[in-house]
């Protein structure tokens, strides 16, 4: 449901709502059982946000949700159906039991369906300080993103154009229950703040972005700052260059890192592995990265954008690594991608929680000193990931690098290699991690790369 303006948040009703969705969690699931369902699961949810986008010093958007949906899932033996809803009435309430009991009797038995098992179950919960709602209306909001677009604006008489400055603010409850009689309650907020800016006329254009990412509000960098960092930013990116094609190092900026690791995620996940989609296949046990590189999974973090005490079936999550003196430690599984591999469950149904990977190295300046002479890359563009043989080819942008310092911006490259020759070539992780995801790493140099240019 979508309103056309939004108010602050004056009072916190969160607990009140997540005991209404906890009891209507419960009533669902008796009714599960009801009719004769062997197995069932309930999750509910509610949703608000406020997305404010200007553009040269002018309002473009204002937009309040709010949204909440049920889900249920029934399981006859291992035959499953599932329904969803978004009316709470008592009536709509039962039609959904209702239709989802009526579809798990046109399904296929699998053999891999069900809930994960009862002695998984998290036994304790608790809150990571994750909820910190931001009592911000719309004018308010307004004023944040017009700030932060003039700052950056205001910043170099070169910057003539905007894509625009944003605020955004969400808060979200939820409630996951199961016939094991597990139920589970969250609640979490995010604050974001952002500009993008363009600089020069013509063919002679540039355009780059900055923005900040927290769960409270009190974290975010300043509207002013995060203005004048996009405006810097795409500054430095005028009157680029092209670069011959030939092998060379490539350091990915931090914001940049994240997506090499998140490629090594999706080889290691349940999905890819059953489906025979991953160039990973059958890899525990065996190095992929040097011998210093580690990933540890820590769900327990303060604050952290992924902590959470049990995952998306209740599974109790735990720290443990991915990935330790190089080796794979761990795929990372729910508990159906699990019993298709004749696996366990890692309780990473949903995905990961808070990942850290380890750091051998300084912060930017400092790799780009080690490094000495190669490609700093700061844009990816293009999805030229072939996720069975692990073949990787992307479209860049950044700076070329001569003794160790930053010598002129680059853009119209290509970067290529092999995913698995990208991992064992990693010579350096540095410290400046990108706080803005749940994927903590610093800068990645990669030894040895193609990068394709004007010759």
């Amino acid at each position: 449901m979508t309103t056309p303006s939004a108010s602050g948040q004056n009072t916190d009703d969160s607990q009140v709502r997540l005991d209404r969705l906890s009891g209507i969690a419960q009533r669902l699931l008796e009714g599960c059982a009801a009719r004769g369902a062997t197995q069932a699961e309930v999750s509910c949810n509610e949703d608000s946000g406020l997305a404010v986008n200007v553009r040269m010093g002018e309002v473009e958007t204002v937009e309040a949700t709010r949204d909440r949906g049920i889900a249920v899932t029934v399981y006859f033996g291992q035959r499953k159906g599932s329904a969803s809803t978004a009316d709470m009435r008592d009536d709509s309430l039962e039609a959904t039991v209702a239709q989802a009991c009526a579809i798990a009797t046109f399904t296929e038995a699998d053999p891999a369906s069900g809930l994960a098992d009862a002695e998984l179950m998290a036994s304790t919960q608790r809150e990571f300080d994750s909820w910190h709602p931001w009592d911000l209306d719309a004018a308010q909001a307004i004023d944040i993103a017009l700030a932060c677009e003039q700052a950056g604006r205001d910043l170099d008489a070169r910057i003539a154009n905007s894509d625009g400055a944003s605020v955004n603010s969400s808060t979200s409850i939820s409630v996951y229950a199961n016939s094991h009689g597990f139920l589970g309650r969250e609640r979490g907020t995010h604050h974001s703040i952002g500009c993008a800016l363009i600089a020069g006329e013509g063919d002679g254009m540039q355009r780059d972005s900055w923005y900040s990412l927290a769960l409270a509000s009190s974290d975010l960098d300043s509207a002013q700052a995060i203005g004048r960092i996009a405006a810097q930013r795409t500054l430095a990116r005028m009157q680029p260059r092209q670069l011959p094609t030939g092998r060379v190092p490539v350091l990915f900026a931090s914001e940049m890192a994240r997506s090499l690791i998140g490629s090594y995620l999706g080889a290691v996940s349940g999905g890819a592995l059953y489906r025979k989609a991953s160039f990973l296949l059958d890899s525990v046990g065996t190095r992929v990265f040097p011998e210093w590189f580690g990933i540890q999974e820590l769900p327990f973090l303060s604050r952290g954008l992924r902590s959470a005490s049990f995952d998306g079936e209740g599974v109790a999550t735990r720290e443990a690594p991915l990935v330790e003196g190089g080796v794979v430690q761990r795929y990372v599984l729910g508990s159906y991608s699990a019993r298709k591999l004749g696996l366990v469950t890692t309780a990473n149904a949903g995905g990961v929680h808070n990942l850290q990977v380890n750091a051998n190295a300084g912060d930017l300046d400092s790799m780009m000193r080690g490094m000495g002479r190669g490609l700093l890359v700061t844009e990816l563009m293009g999805q030229g990931i072939n996720p069975i043989t692990g073949d990787y080819s992307r479209g860049a942008a950044g700076f070329w690098v001569e003794d160790g310092r930053i010598a002129y911006p680059v853009d119209g490259i290509t970067i290529a290699g092999n995913l698995k020759q990208m991992f064992t070539a990693i010579e350096a992780v540095g410290s400046d991690i990108d706080p803005r995801s749940h994927i903590r790493t610093g800068s990645i140099l990669v030894g040895d790369m193609t990068v394709a240019g004007t010759g």
